[in-house]
């Protein structure tokens, strides 16, 4: 505890010093000349359009910023928390609420800098822009035209908070809270925020090569899913797991949680035109379509492998279908839509059975729903787009162009290497520093009074009666101290 509280002290006076920072006004950046307009007397270059804000697209933008962090809290905490079992209830929801705090700081302080700031090597943004530095009202060309620069800082910080948040469904029921904290500042600064700005931030090297991910295909579902895989790797199984039920301890809420998510997409997917307009209606539609196909997908073929439909497989498949589309979203049509929805809900269902053959422990099935649909919206982006649908984007290899698809496999393993070996790291780091797991006392007791002396049913009687028979006397001394800790009053 006393090693967390010194980091945590150090970020704080790294913020401090940041703020400071930002006090002083930024130089005004000199324009860039083109090659043609270097050619030419300086009096007779013809002035830029100027930018002006649009006040429908930035009311457009600002609904959008609302859905997407609804997505965070209360979409995805209720997705996970649902799926969790009784006693680590709390732990799971608190695990997406306060990434929300943590991250709406980091963004604000230097995670925008870092993702979207002027660019140095096409690998990361500069720190011009740190603690918001010179990111004020008015637009900001190179992203927006008709928003202000910092509603799309806002837009891009709800990315940022939700991408952290997803990786916890790996982890859940196992990690220490200060572990988990310390884990979300690093990942969200060493590996999400270099990933945006090659992706999406000018200069961007991904971007340049003309990589396709219109909402995070990339950026936020491979990243976020293939460092999932790590963690469950480096942490290991759950305590039983394998020999004890570990069954969701409330569907209702994770079909809520999941309907939630599916609504909030919508910010997700269309706000990514950054405009109130067709491609908006386009990405909205596909959006959809995607998730219903992966609905029914997964549904169907969970219904032919096992009898029967779940209404969990209805809702992860539904999940599924919106984490594929959402690289592909601005690009394709409804008919593409379908297919790649319908395909990710078939493939993913198969993908969360093969963890139990392949020996890891993925809580809550981040694996093979983020890092396998997100590889396969990726992939699919390179297959399907289409400049019919958005002339800013390309055609795939359906119509006509093979290059897409190779730049787009070349975006998935640069996404794999970095989250791989960059989240292993940062593991590594976190263990040094704080520790990992909670002790095996600590884990049967259950996250929420071990980690936050409370419990998420004050009216259940037999919360604890799986503790009573074949404990030792540690587990059964370590309820009675949490259970005596005076809660706190509200």
């Amino acid at each position: 505890m006393r090693r967390f509280t010194l980091a945590l002290a150090m970020l704080l006076v790294l913020g401090t010093l940041t703020v400071a920072f930002a006090q002083t006004p930024p130089p005004a950046p000199a324009p860039a000349a083109t090659p043609a307009a270097a050619d030419k007397p300086a009096a007779a270059a013809a002035p830029a359009p100027a930018s002006k804000i649009d006040k429908g697209d930035t009311a457009w933008m600002l609904t959008s910023c609302a859905l997407v962090l609804m997505m965070t809290a209360p979409g995805l905490a209720l997705f996970y928390g649902g799926m969790v079992r009784q006693k680590n209830t709390l732990g799971t929801l608190m695990q997406s609420f306060i990434i929300m705090a943590v991250i709406s700081i980091q963004w604000v302080l230097w995670g925008y800098s870092l993702a979207f700031g002027p660019d140095k090597g096409g690998i990361i943004g500069g720190l011009d822009w740190i603690g918001l530095r010179g990111v004020g009202t008015e637009p900001f060309d190179t992203y927006s035209k008709t928003i202000p620069h910092q509603v799309f800082m806002l837009f891009q910080m709800m990315f940022a908070i939700i991408t952290p948040a997803l990786i916890t469904g790996a982890f859940a029921e196992r990690m220490k809270f200060s572990a988990f904290l310390l884990l979300t500042v690093l990942w969200a600064t060493f590996i999400y925020d270099p990933l945006a700005h090659w992706v999406w931030g000018d200069g961007g090297w991904l971007k340049l090569r003309g990589a396709l991910d219109f909402a995070g295909g990339t950026v936020v579902h491979i990243s976020s899913g293939v460092s999932a895989l790590v963690c469950a790797l480096v942490l290991g199984k759950r305590k039983g797991y394998g020999h004890q039920p570990m069954q969701p301890h409330n569907l209702p809420l994770t079909v809520m949680g999941a309907a939630l998510l599916w609504f909030g997409w919508f910010g997700f997917n269309a706000g990514s035109a950054l405009e109130a307009n067709g491609l908006a209606a386009s990405a909205f539609l596909a959006t959809n379509t995607g998730a219903a196909a992966a609905a029914l997908g997964w549904m169907f073929t969970e219904w032919m492998a096992r009898g029967k439909p779940t209404v969990l497989g209805a809702a992860s498949g539904a999940v599924a279908g919106l984490v594929a589309i959402t690289p592909a979203s601005g690009y394709v049509g409804p008919i593409s839509s379908l297919i790649i929805g319908a395909v990710a809900g078939s493939i993913c269902y198969l993908a969360c059975n093969l963890k139990s053959k392949l020996g890891y422990d993925d809580s809550l099935d981040v694996v093979g729903v983020h890092a396998v649909g997100g590889t396969w919206g990726a992939l699919a982006t390179g297959l399907f787009a289409s400049k019919a649908v958005n002339e800013a984007g390309g055609d795939g290899l359906f119509f006509g162009n093979p290059g897409q698809l190779w730049t787009q496999i070349i975006a998935v393993v640069a996404t794999y290497a970095l989250a791989i070996v960059g989240t292993w790291v940062i593991l590594k780091v976190v263990d040094a520093v704080v520790g990992l797991r909670v002790t095996d006392e600590d884990e049967v007791v259950g996250l929420d009074l071990s980690q936050h002396s409370e419990t998420a049913y004050a009216f259940s009687g037999g919360t604890y009666s799986e503790y009573s028979a074949g404990t030792g006397s540690g587990v059964s001394e370590a309820v009675r101290s949490a259970e005596a800790k005076a809660r706190a009053a509200h």
